[in-house]
């Protein structure tokens, strides 16, 4: 019997297994997610750089307030090794997220920064012990490649929030907002439940949703399109931030999402930060982030929330990729809460 003959028997049998090597089995309505454990005091998280090189001094403000928080620092390898841009040459990187991703000691992992180079690594790596007992995968930007590749294949959770260069060098003359952003990296690793609020806009489609939180870097995601890593969308709430980018760039990305189907299925979307590259003069593109995100789903009816508190920017809340949440977007007040 042929493939194509056994999976025909599995369907007329009503029953469809998950078979080692063609991929996980998860239903668009039955998707179901592994909450790794969360940390308590005395217990490990681990520090490496699978993508830009980051000095170790630069690490240092990171390592002591999670030591203040009761927590055991291990510091990788790759922090202050550098292959040009990169935080060590490809082997090194691999090696040393996965003895993180292999050792049981530790609970977590922090990403030391983003930049470029997960990509170069993903595949490379044996998530089997990481599969059997998950652990968290903390940090945004590059670092959405993990996310989603995780998420989508292995249907556990991960943390999207600021990494060890967003830290502040003088957490006493730190402000306010570093101050909140950095403490929800504690709350969330704690199992602390979370609501966060967004501005009101005028570009707002008001609704709520419930669902499974999904998302990142719009260009990293538009770059694993096609591929293992590729972000499934289809009935989650979906959260896009990006930087540096021109708006014409944008707009294109935005249609990628819309022709491959990740706009059309959503329970709901989120805008979060979106820093633009300056446009050449006489060059504009001539719409704005909001126009370019009305234009593409101005044909459905799930709620959008934009100017939300994500992103590369100092108001980087700590989100939990692949967990339930809470999207509730009104006239007075949009919210995001943890389930």
């Amino acid at each position: 019997m042929d493939r194509k003959q056994f999976l025909s028997f599995l369907t007329l049998s009503g029953t469809i297994l998950p078979l080692k090597g063609w991929g996980r089995s998860v239903s668009e309505e039955a998707y179901q997610t592994e909450i790794p454990p969360y940390l308590r005091p005395g217990d490990t998280i681990g520090i490496t750089s699978p993508a830009s090189y980051i000095a170790e001094e630069a690490i240092k403000p990171s390592v002591q307030l999670m030591e203040s928080w009761g927590f055991k620092i291990k510091v990788g390898k790759t922090i202050g090794t550098r292959d040009f841009i990169l935080g060590g040459t490809d082997e090194a990187r691999v090696a040393d997220m996965q003895n993180m991703l292999d050792d049981p000691e530790v609970k977590a992992i922090m990403c030391a920064r983003g930049g470029y180079g997960v990509i170069r690594i993903i595949d490379q790596l044996d998530f089997s012990k990481f599969r059997s007992k998950p652990k968290w995968i903390i940090g945004f930007s590059d670092i959405t490649a993990l996310h989603t590749h995780i998420n989508s294949n292995f249907g556990i959770a991960t943390l999207h929030s600021k990494m060890c260069n967003s830290f502040p060098d003088d957490w006493t003359k730190a402000s306010p907002m570093q101050i909140e952003t950095i403490l929800s990296i504690r709350q969330v690793l704690s199992g602390e439940a979370t609501k966060y609020t967004a501005p009101v806009s005028p570009y707002n489609r008001n609704g709520k949703a419930t669902g499974i939180l999904v998302g990142g870097n719009l260009s990293i995601i538009e770059t694993l399109a096609g591929s293992k890593s590729d972000l499934d969308t289809r009935h989650r709430i979906l959260f896009i931030e990006d930087t540096h980018e021109e708006l014409y760039s944008i707009d294109r990305m935005f249609w990628n999402l819309k022709r491959s189907g990740k706009l059309d299925k959503l329970k709901g979307l989120i805008i979060g930060g979106f820093k633009l590259k300056a446009e050449t003069p006489g060059e504009e593109f001539g719409r704005s982030v909001y126009e370019i995100v009305k234009e593409k789903v101005k044909e459905y009816d799930y709620p959008v929330c934009f100017d939300f508190p994500v992103g590369h920017q100092v108001n980087n809340y700590a989100l939990k990729c692949g967990a339930e949440y809470s999207l509730n977007v009104e006239e007075s007040e949009s919210s995001l809460r943890s389930l």
